[in-house]
């Protein structure tokens, strides 16, 4: 079983229960699609708990910082995330990488994610990412746009 099946499988067994993933040979019967369905099904299902979780001051969470997406497309890439999560946000089956945008998460989940990631990824600290930093990543993914459906593609359309 592979290290983000199990973390997965730890922390979001209410919702990996209810999606049926809870079976013996998780990793190796649950499918992709499947296991991306189960993923953002356990980030709606934290989401409350983590809105509700001990009040901090805007200037920790960074809730009331304006994020500025230029300034965070340049931290997005001279940081690094790009190699793992791909130039917008994407995501990559090759490094394991989560879709981070677009759309991305919510704020409090997205720093959370990057303050104590649950995979492979290092975390990154207020020492070293500051919480302007972080705002002004956020502001970037959510400036990029949506891809276009398959269905308005005509090329997929033939």
């Amino acid at each position: 079983m592979n290290k983000i099946h199990t973390a997965c499988k730890h922390m979001f067994s209410p919702a990996l229960r209810f999606l049926g993933a809870e079976a013996p040979g998780f990793s190796a019967a649950l499918p992709r699609a499947r296991f991306v369905m189960a993923f953002a099904a356990a980030i709606l299902f934290a989401l409350p708990a983590a809105q509700a979780g001990p009040a901090r001051p805007a200037a920790q969470t960074g809730a009331k910082l304006a994020g500025n997406a230029q300034k965070g497309k340049k931290i997005f890439v001279s940081d690094g995330c790009y190699e793992c999560h791909g130039r917008e946000g994407q995501g990559a089956t090759q490094t394991g990488a989560p879709r981070i945008g677009p759309p991305p998460v919510p704020f409090v989940v997205f720093q959370s994610f990057v303050r104590k990631p649950i995979n492979e990824m290092p975390p990154y600290t207020a020492k070293v990412l500051s919480n302007q930093d972080l705002a002004d990543i956020y502001a970037f993914l959510k400036s990029i746009p949506m891809p276009p459906k398959g269905k308005d593609i005509p090329l997929l359309n033939k």
